[in-house]
């Protein structure tokens, strides 16, 4: 029987609540196709940071190295900054693993309303590309006379031909396998230096793929393409700003971030690649038993097609459909009055 080695990391809030549902469907996906995830979990958190002073130990990064894959609930939690928690955590392992994909599939599921009416679910899928390395995320920069009238800051980004071209290619693969467009997210009318520079290396890549179709459009046109004719959009690249935010978006005109997965990447797989949901930690509701699991169920999905078990991951797929197409037990963010550990189960059942 194959065995993948995976490290669970449910952090805080509701990561803890979707992660033990999420990990309940895939052990059962392992039992129906004869494969076994070995988990080792880890209580990396801001109740951690609390505790000790750091998310994860110092020599957190050089651990998670030994694994297959990295299954990430949530991290953040009041009274932990959220530049504290993500530089302590997410990013460093992003960075550390060349995850430099950040890929975000978004669609409109079978029983779930979007909040754009009229849309069906054909015209509602789509795959968000975004640069996960580099970009607006830069620690380059300082703040400046503080306390004082001339006080200031300087933020900069950083974009390299390597990270820009690689993950343009990458958006282009992906559409190779699908309808055959992408979208390149710019703002080279108001950023002067970076965003022409993406879009050169963009006509470059595209150069190299004449069979796709591709266009640019400015970030903000983006968006409101996005929301009034999503049916024209497919896979969308952008960087590491541009992505994350219109990824979220993408996710709530196709039914909220409760079903929005994610992975990060690293495509030679040098290293391990980490997945997680695109919903934060929800503190408010976190242990009430509410939380919707689907997103994290998704991206454990996500992780068993990256690990070579792709009919696993349509099966865990196909499952979540129908369960949610039937509609006799959802959460009570689609509707329903279900626990997660209900919702969870029931995935868990459709497998067979």
């Amino acid at each position: 029987m194959r065995t993948h080695r995976i490290a669970s990391i449910p952090g805080d809030g509701i990561g803890v609540d979707v992660t033990v549902e999420a990990r309940k469907v895939l052990d059962r996906a392992g039992q129906r196709h004869g494969f076994t995830l070995e988990w080792t979990e880890f209580d990396w958190s801001c109740e951690r940071y609390a505790r000790t002073g750091a998310m994860m130990p110092e020599d957190g990064v050089e651990r998670l190295s030994a694994f297959d894959g990295i299954f990430l609930g949530a991290v953040g939690f009041p009274g932990v900054p959220d530049h504290v928690s993500l530089w302590g955590l997410l990013i460093p392992v992003r960075r550390a693993f060349s995850q430099y994909v950040n890929l975000r599939p978004v669609r409109l599921l079978p029983g779930v309303t979007s909040a754009l009416a009229g849309r069906s679910a054909e015209e509602l899928e789509m795959v968000i590309v975004r640069e996960n390395s580099e970009g607006e995320y830069s620690t380059i920069g300082g703040r400046h006379n503080t306390g004082r009238p001339d006080e200031f800051v300087l933020q900069e980004s950083v974009f390299t031909r390597v990270g820009v071209e690689r993950i343009i290619r990458y958006a282009f693969q992906v559409a190779g396998s699908r309808s055959g467009r992408v979208c390149s997210a710019t703002k080279s009318n108001g950023l002067v230096h970076s965003m022409p520079y993406w879009d050169e290396i963009f006509a470059e890549v595209a150069a190299e793929y004449p069979d796709i179709h591709s266009e640019q459009c400015h970030v903000d046109a983006l968006a409101a393409r996005m929301v009034q004719q999503p049916d024209r959009l497919d896979v969308v690249v952008g960087s590491n700003l541009f992505g994350d935010i219109l990824s979220d978006l993408a996710a709530a005109v196709t039914g909220g971030l409760g079903m929005a997965p994610s992975g990060n990447i690293n495509p030679p797989g040098e290293y391990p690649s980490m997945f997680e949901a695109v919903h934060g930690s929800a503190p408010d509701i976190a242990g009430k038993g509410i939380a919707n699991p689907v997103a994290q169920v998704l991206a454990g999905a996500m992780m068993l097609e990256h690990l070579g078990e792709r009919d696993a991951a349509r099966t865990v797929e196909t499952a979540v459909s129908d369960v949610l197409a039937e509609r006799a037990v959802v959460t009570p963010d689609l509707g329903g009055s279900a626990t997660t550990s209900e919702l969870g189960s029931e995935i868990a059942a459709a497998l067979g």
